[in-house]
């Protein structure tokens, strides 16, 4: 025997003097011998640099010497032997001794880890073994309890453990044997709910989560003698949702069904902890088919490769550095090298139990024998591991503080140096630095084919329970407000939370796809929003295969699915709400232009099926809501121009109302009985150019004509008035009702003959007295957009249509319809002023004053046989090509016309009311300049200002008597 005092030897310079003298006075005050002078060489710079062991010795300075004079082996025997013993005891004397030995342990194993007295193994093994022996203790004192509460029957005995049927896995570092010094215990508790011996009455689950939460309270409760180890015990099947305690069959169906290759990693280091070790070791051993695969296809190999490949390499030229480096987690970090051996354990272990150890070093050289690794690379990367770890212990003696981190503080991190035997604190970080670099590079080399998942902005790694500190840092430099929840979610989709990613495959290829998810929602530069959004469309999915596959075939579809969701509320709330609109996309005619015939066919068909009114009116809003969802995104592409965009938007109003018109009369029929006559629908406005947009209200005005204006209808005996009202009624609530397919549209029935004063449906005698004498001028220029969309008959549909026209074809003063518009335009300007730079609308130059100068045209020359036209950029050509008005101020208007236009079409799609691209993110803003033909926003923005300057000098030129 060799005790330690002679075997001591100093770690390093001391680094604080004074702070190592006052620990050897406040020791020698209690005790004082020959072995504390013969070891203080040693122990100076061990006080001087850790406050927390110099407070182990201060608080018990006659530990200090039983330790100092034993034999190092021998000590930690007793320390063993005597935490066994403390199964014994009653809860708070177990819980004062085991703290008590804990420090014991703590002062031992630091003396002999920096004096150099023990290698890696001896440490870890140590710390390891107490870790163990005293979550077995702590577990007997624990079971006695509930048997003292009349909840167990019994205490078990022997390998049954105090519990049968209940017991932990020691998973990470302490499975294997490689526990750290200020380490927390993972352990992950399982129990058969038959073979706990219970009193009667009591339920197996209830009770195996209050003894965890008993042996838990027991190991990790601050007291005044501090803790024994903090317990995570989140390394259980999806610990969101499942209690501390798993029954065993849950678990194996868990671990079956949706278990990650991460848990497969996982287990590779786990042991029986404590509990019911027989009943632990037949766990395992079911397990082993899930953890050692013998057959893997290439899917679930690359989605091994997905754990190495989830964290960043670096570049030859980035910089690493030891300041504040986290030297578990960070770049080449001890986690790179467990994982470099890991994923390659779990893809040539199911067929070589050779290189099955849950050791790291030993895998590592199991590798290299086996011809996987090369000898250089195996010396390096053992060497880099020792080091480190020995490194993370000394940062962890300081304070006994469960961190990997070095400080960012020099002073602070020439102490862990001085630990670690380094003068100079240059030479330690330069040494680290080394280290990091060396490691990563090995790293970089692992699977070096493979597509990285990764981001340019730094490591994504979702494996495991917690957030990974280097993932949540990318997250942050991505953009997200809330890397946590960010994170989280990820995990849980990770898990198998939702039911795109419930499927192995599913989660195979959300593995791939999370990293160029990220980017894309990074590129937005709305990251959050269009992960919120995102995120709704996800988990409503109720298949991800497809989808998720379509979306790494073709990332452009899948970026341009990304910028709806960050630019487009109104198409992401569709996508969310009903997921399967985005089947359509999977056509490949998506981005074709629309068909009007098509969507009529489709139309057709769909109000076919439908039973009723009510479900006519839900068939049309499907159809609905996926065509106009294909020409949002055309718009948000790029595919679609204003001019087919305005006429896709109109040609789907136009089917609406074919079809639920005919449903509408039907309806109408039904409640009053059969009339003999006919009605033309007529859509004015936006609807009447074919200019809509999205969110565009319809502007409409129903005509009908008697077969006998003195007839009534066959069942209630309504006249033709009323019953024509009712018809627009309906047709109004078919419209514009919100029913469980949502709404259409929002209709406005004002710009009909005396407006909001006069009947809802209008004779069509009545139409031409009205617009024979009494109309006014803003009545006839809104006439000019109006057009026959439906109608019971061809030949009402061409009466409607030449009464429209010879009500626009009488003759007026043009002196007199000039100064109306001029008038009107000004009564705008006056009430009602643009709200901002970008209100396209309303400010001068806009598309107000555009269309005003269209139709005044149309009005003035059309008793002269002028061209009519509904469409104002197509009414606009037809005059500079007849010649009835100046050239260059047409051209001007033309011109300004489409560029708003062009420009409104994705304002509409993307932003609310009154938006200001300058406040929207970088990204939109170069959608909206492309839109625009500007290479940026503010090319864009002098673009428009000099469009309206000149469309606004055309309207003045233009509307004159």
């Amino acid at each position: 025997m060799s005790v330690i005092a002679e075997r001591l030897a100093p770690c390093g310079p001391v680094v604080d003097p004074k702070a190592a003298e006052r620990a050897r006075e406040i020791v020698a005050d209690t005790w004082s011998g020959p072995a504390l002078d013969q070891a203080w060489p040693a122990l100076a710079p061990v006080f001087g640099a850790s406050s927390y062991l110099a407070s182990l010795a201060r608080r018990d300075p006659r530990m200090l010497g039983r330790i100092l004079e034993s034999d190092p082996d021998e000590r930690l025997a007793d320390v063993l032997a005597r935490t066994a013993a403390a199964a014994a005891l009653d809860s708070e004397a177990a819980t004062v001794e085991l703290r008590r030995l804990k420090a014991e342990l703590h002062l031992l194993t630091a003396l002999a880890d920096l004096g150099g007295v023990w290698d890696l193994d001896q440490v870890t093994g140590a710390l390891t073994r107490f870790a163990d022996a005293a979550v077995a203790s702590a577990l007997t004192v624990a079971a006695r309890g509930e048997v003292e509460a009349g909840r167990l029957a019994r205490l078990g005995e022997g390998e049954e453990g105090p519990v049968p049927g209940w017991f932990c896995i020691a998973m990470g570092k302490q499975g294997a044997y490689e526990l750290n010094y200020s380490s927390d215990i993972d352990v992950s508790v399982f129990f058969d709910p038959d073979a706990m011996p219970l009193a009667e009455g009591v339920e197996p689950q209830a009770f195996a989560v209050r003894l965890t939460h008993r042996l838990s309270d027991l190991m990790q409760a601050k007291t005044a003698d501090g803790y024994v180890f903090r317990m995570d015990l989140r390394l259980r099947p999806d610990p969101s949702s499942t209690q501390p305690a798993v029954p065993v069959p849950a678990a194996l169906d868990y671990y079956e069904s949706v278990g990650q290759n991460w848990e497969r990693a996982a287990f590779i280091k786990a042991s029986p902890c404590a509990g019911d070790i027989p009943a632990a070791q037949a766990f395992l051993g079911e397990l082993q088919p899930f953890i050692w695969r013998r057959n893997l296809d290439f899917a679930a190999i690359a989605d091994i490769h997905s754990i190495k490949r989830q964290i960043h390499a670096h570049k030859v030229d980035e910089r690493v550095s030891a300041k504040g480096v986290d030297l578990k987690l960070g770049r080449g970090g001890i986690r790179e090298i467990e994982f470099y051996v890991q994923t390659q354990q779990l893809i040539l272990g199911g067929r070589n139990p050779e290189l099955r150890s849950n050791r790291t070093l030993d895998a590592l050289a199991a590798l290299r024998d086996a011809g996987h690794v090369e000898p250089d690379a195996c010396a390096e990367l053992a060497d880099a591991y020792r080091t480190l770890r020995a490194v993370e212990h000394r940062i962890q003696m300081l304070a006994d503080e469960q961190t990997h981190r070095l400080p960012e503080s020099d002073a602070e991190r020439r102490r862990v140096a001085a630990l670690g035997g380094y003068d100079r604190l240059r030479s330690f970080d330069a040494a680290i630095t080394r280290i990091l670099k060396l490691v990563n590079g090995r790293y970089a080399e692992l699977f070096p084919e493979e597509e990285p998942l990764s981001s340019r902005f730094g490591s994504l790694v979702f494996t495991g329970v917690d957030d990974d500190p280097e993932t949540l840092a990318t997250l942050g430099r991505m953009g997200f407000a809330n890397a946590a929840r960010v994170s989280q979610t990820i995990r849980s989709w990770h898990h198998g939370h939702i039911p795109a990613t419930r499927t192995e495959r599913g989660r195979e290829l959300f593995t791939r796809l999370a990293p160029r998810m990220l980017d894309a929602f990074q590129a937005t530069g709305a990251a959050d929003v269009a992960f919120n959004r995102f995120s709704d469309f996800f988990a409503r999915l109720s298949s991800g295969v497809q989808l998720q596959s379509l979306f790494l075939a073709q990332p452009k579809l899948f970026e341009l699915v990304v910028q709806v969701m960050a630019y487009a509320p109104k198409l992401a709330a569709t996508l969310a709400r009903r997921p399967a609109a985005i089947d359509a996309m999977l056509d490949g005619g998506f981005f074709e232009p629309i068909d009007i015939a098509e969507d009529r066919a489709m139309m057709a068909v769909a109000v076919a099926r439908a039973d009723g009114f009510e479900a006519a009116m839900d068939e049309v809003r499907r159809v609905h809501r996926e065509q106009a969802f294909r020409v949002g995104v055309q718009v948000m592409s790029g595919t679609a121009t204003a001019e087919v965009a305005g006429k896709a938007f109109a040609d789907l109003a136009d089917v609406v109302i074919e079809a639920l018109g005919p449903v509408a009369l039907a309806e109408t029929v039904r409640l009053g009985g059969d009339f003999e006559g006919d009605v033309a629908v007529v859509a004015l406005g936006k609807c009447g150019s074919r200019e809509m947009s999205a969110g565009s209200d319809l502007d409409l005005m129903t005509l009908y004509r008697a077969a006998d204006p003195a007839a009534a209808s066959a069942g209630k005996g309504w006249d033709a008035s009323t019953f024509y009202g009712r018809f627009t009624q309906r047709l109004i609530a078919a419209l514009s009702s919100q029913t469980a397919e949502g709404g259409l549209y929002e209709v406005d029935m004002q710009l009909r003959p005396s407006g909001t004063k006069g009947p809802v449906a209008v004779s069509a005698t009545a139409f031409d007295a009205y617009y024979q004498g009494e109309a006014e001028t803003w009545e006839l220029l809104a006439l000019t957009r109006a057009r026959v969309v439906w109608a019971t008959s061809e030949d009402f549909a061409g009466a409607a249509t030449a009464a429209i026209e010879t009500a626009l074809r009488r003759p007026r003063d043009r002196a007199r319809t000039a100064a109306d518009v001029r008038d009107m335009r000004q009564l705008l300007e006056d009430e009602r002023p643009p709200k901002g730079d970008w209100d396209l609308k309303l400010s001068p130059g806009g598309l107000v004053d555009i269309e005003f100068a269209a139709q005044f045209l149309q009005l003035a020359h059309a008793a002269g046989g002028g061209p009519l036209n509904p469409n104002t950029a197509q009414a606009l050509a037809a005059f500079r090509e007849a010649g009835l008005a100046p050239a260059a101020p047409l051209t001007d208007l033309e011109k300004a016309w489409r560029l708003q236009q062009d420009l409104t079409q994705l304002l509409k799609v993307a932003l609310e009311d009154n938006p200001d691209p300058a406040a929207e993110p970088k990204a939109f803003r170069a959608l909206l300049a492309r839109a625009g033909g500007a290479r940026d926003l503010k090319g864009l923005y002098a673009k428009l200002v000099a469009a309206r300057v000149a469309a606004r000098k055309a309207y003045e030129i233009i509307v004159q008597p």
